[in-house]
């Protein structure tokens, strides 16, 4: 739902205008953005030069950088464009998806050059098979092939999913596996101080990418797995992305190690450990320099406070060298310190301390979520803005309070009240507003009859064709409705899009009233219009 045109204008494989002989007065194109591998590297090696952290992969590169709030940070990245699908255009369009690509090329537009017209299966299978065996050699990743049914006419009588074509589909390549050895398995501690063991492999190529550790996940999967030290294991790319061990391979007469453990004490602090379930937990909470690292990363996330060049080694120097010991002293630090750290030069300290400045003022949700308040993430942060309105409202709630809050169920209200209950996060949300940072108030109506929705509970399901699923929510809050993700006795409507799920069936169960996509429509104009 992100409006990117900005920064799309900066890729250099996208004309500003399209060419050739009579193009089209109006032409909508869908299309990817991508990094080709070597561009990537040397991005890579430029953002590790200038202290800054590494992407994972091309994927997630092109994602963040497309994704910039500053379109010339957009533009000095490698980004390419090519585009698969005429959407709507001004006048007569061609009569089948193969003629679409050329028409898209002659207008000056990119399109995959990798592309094959086949009449049959065979074809199809054929082509998917060459396409694999030449993966390894092209300049970006794919992970398999689209197969399209070609004629126009057919496509439209196959309409659409809630989320893809139905005249499309994806033909993916089995996932990239080698052998490797597990030398060791380690113990990474989140934000939250959850304990993640990951396994520490003898590093082996994957897919154009040398993998060297694998999460575990937790502890269950550990032992699902039976995963110990020196086990050879064979490990994949999941959706050649995301590092993964896929079994154990048992070796004839083998001597295994003792099966793993998960440690009573936190690897980085030496804080008590407790368990909850699957998941270990650190209890040392702030003056663990893992849980205090992670902290600091989000509340810096793109999602909280958006402090651009807040990066994760930039955040472990403030950390080891005791510049930071909470998130106050983020507003603290001055151009002194900064140039101590390393990569950090005069140009560097000013751009970060100016972007620690421009986060002093935030609304409301955006810095519930920063606090990194366990089991609050965008959504219920929207929600208790909406409900408390102010900050002081939300730290003086009690549980009953929370509870009464449509979607604040006893585990969120407990995490919400333990929070504000706790003494050192009371000290450091005092000392963040004594530092100058402005949390701004989220005004409520005065009454229910201010805005038209205000008291009804809406909740969607299935794909819409008009509007996304956030700007239909979007559009709910706006005229004072709520937007709730389960349905139950105290929801107004729920709204049906195509191929909805369970939650229509509740709804008739439980006498809710449903909507089909016109009706929910017509719904928000007469509100508008009230």
């Amino acid at each position: 739902g992100e409006d990117i045109t900005i920064n799309l204008r900066t890729i250099r494989s996208l004309p500003l205008q399209l060419h050739g002989k009579n193009p089209p007065d109006h032409l909508a194109v869908r299309g990817e953005v991508y990094m080709r591998l070597g561009e990537f590297h040397a991005l890579n090696r430029r953002m590790t030069e200038r202290g800054l952290d590494a992407f994972a992969n091309p994927r997630n590169a092109a994602a963040g950088s497309l994704r910039q709030l500053d379109s010339q940070i957009t533009a000095s990245r490698p980004l390419v464009v090519t585009c698969y699908e005429v959407m709507a255009t001004v006048g007569p369009r061609p009569e089948s998806h193969w003629d679409e690509l050329e028409a898209l090329t002659q207008w000056g537009l990119p399109v995959p050059a990798l592309r094959r017209r086949c009449e049959t299966i065979e074809q199809v299978l054929e082509f998917h098979r060459a396409t694999e065996q030449q993966r390894d050699n092209l300049a970006y990743e794919i992970d398999g092939v689209v197969v399209k049914v070609n004629r126009g006419d057919w496509q439209a009588r196959l309409g659409m999913k809630s989320r893809s074509p139905r005249w499309a589909i994806a033909f993916k390549f089995p996932p990239r596996k080698e052998i490797t050895e597990v030398q060791d398995i380690a113990i990474s501690v989140g934000r939250t101080g959850t304990l993640t063991p990951l396994a520490l492999l003898k590093p082996v190529e994957v897919g154009g990418v040398t993998i060297s550790r694998a999460t575990l996940h937790n502890a269950d999967e550990v032992a699902r797995k039976d995963i110990r030290v020196g086990d050879t294991v064979r490990v994949e790319r999941a959706g050649d992305v995301i590092p993964a061990i896929a079994e154990r391979i048992p070796l004839p007469n083998e001597t295994r190690l003792a099966p793993f453990q998960m440690p009573k004490a936190c690897p980085i602090c030496g804080s008590a450990v407790a368990r909850e379930g699957a998941y270990y937990y650190c209890t040392g909470q702030a003056s663990c320099p893992a849980q205090l690292k992670g902290a600091i990363e989000h509340f810096a996330s793109k999602a909280a406070l958006n402090i651009e060049g807040l990066g994760k080694k930039t955040v472990a120097q403030l950390v080891d060298r005791g510049l930071v010991k909470d998130l106050s002293d983020l507003y603290r630090l001055d151009r002194e310190q900064l140039l101590q750290l390393e990569g950090f030069a005069e140009r560097s300290s000013t751009l970060l301390l100016d972007a620690i400045a421009q986060s002093k003022t935030m609304p409301l949700d955006r810095f519930l979520m920063g606090l990194g308040i366990r089991q609050v993430g965008q959504h219920i942060a929207k929600v208790l803005a909406r409900e408390f309105g102010s900050l002081e409202a939300l730290m003086s709630a009690d549980q009953d309070r929370l509870q009464r809050i449509r979607e604040i169920g006893p585990e969120i209200s407990a995490s919400l009240f333990s929070y504000f209950q706790e003494s050192s996060n009371r000290r450091v949300i005092d000392q963040l507003q004594k530092l100058g940072l402005s949390i701004q108030s989220r005004p409520r109506p005065s009454s229910p009859t201010d805005l038209p929705l205000s008291g009804r509970s809406f909740v969607f399901t299935g794909g819409l064709t008009r509007l996304t699923r956030n700007e239909a929510a979007s559009l709910v809050e706006r005229l004072g409705g709520t937007v709730s993700s389960s349905v139950s006795r105290k929801t107004t409507y729920v709204v049906v899009g195509d191929e909805p799920g369970s939650k229509r069936d509740q709804a008739l169960k439980l006498g809710v009233q449903v909507l089909n996509e016109e009706e929910f429509e017509r719904l928000m104009n007469r509100s508008g219009n009230t």
